[in-house]
C-alpha cells in the first residue's frame, strides 16, 4: 500500500503563486510515475501534470504549459507543483496520484485509470 498526502493549498489572488506538496509513504519502493489532477465543482477530473520516476520526462495539460513545473525528490518520497501567474479558473481539489505500473522509468502514465493510488487531495482558490 502507498499513503499520499496533499499540502500547500490555499486561498491566493489571481496571478499568485502556490506550491502544492504530495508526500508518499508506505511501499514508496513501487512507485513509478506520479501526477497532478484536478477536480473542479461540477467538473470531471482533469489531469494537470505528470512526472516520470526518474524525473527527467514531463508532460503538461495545454492550460498549465508554462505556468505549472512539476518536480519529484525521490529521497524524500516528495512530488511538488509549483503553480505561477494563478486564474479563477485554476480553482479546484489538486490530488496527487501514483502509479505502480512497470512501464519503466520515462513513462508518463495520462490516463486516470492508469493510477493506483491517489491522495485526499488540497483545495486551492484563486480570487479575481
Amino acid at each position: 500500500q502507498v499513503q499520499l498526502v496533499e499540502s500547500g493549498g490555499g486561498l491566493v489572488q489571481a496571478g499568485g503563486s502556490l506550491r502544492l506538496s504530495c508526500a508518499a509513504s508506505g511501499r514508496t519502493f513501487s512507485i513509478y510515475a506520479m501526477g497532478w489532477f484536478r477536480q473542479a465543482p461540477g467538473k470531471e477530473r482533469e489531469i494537470v501534470a505528470v512526472i516520470s520516476q526518474n524525473g527527467i520526462n514531463t508532460y503538461y495539460a495545454d492550460s498549465m504549459k508554462g505556468r505549472f513545473t512539476i518536480s519529484r525528490d525521490n529521497a524524500k518520497n516528495t512530488v511538488y507543483l509549483q503553480m505561477n501567474s494563478l486564474k479563477p479558473e485554476d480553482t479546484g481539489v489538486y490530488l496527487c496520484a501514483a502509479d505502480v505500473s512497470s512501464y519503466g522509468a520515462w513513462y508518463l502514465p495520462r490516463r486516470i485509470s492508469e493510477y493506483t493510488y491517489w491522495g485526499q487531495g488540497t483545495q486551492v482558490t484563486v480570487s479575481s
